[in-house]
């Protein structure tokens, strides 16, 4: 990594930056692959874990649409 200084976001609002980071985070899922970005054992099992309360349990969560939206909503500024 270079060392220049970090970007200054201080500007932008808190649903601004949130969108950066979901911008990035979308970057890197796009360009990653498993070997990438491996998973430990307990992050594994941890998976695996949730994945089988979905499936036992599939309307318990909330769409991440809903989510965001509820995130966005509280910061919009």
């Amino acid at each position: 990594m270079s060392s220049r200084p970090a970007p200054d976001f201080s500007h932008l609002t808190i649903a601004e930056r949130l969108q950066l980071v979901e911008e990035l985070w979308d970057s890197i899922a796009v360009d990653a692959d498993v070997e990438a970005l491996p998973l430990s054992e307990s992050e594994r099992a941890l998976v695996d874990e949730r994945l089988d309360e979905l499936r036992e349990n599939p309307d318990a969560g909330r769409l991440w649409s809903d989510v965001r939206a509820d995130i966005l909503g509280k910061h919009r500024g």
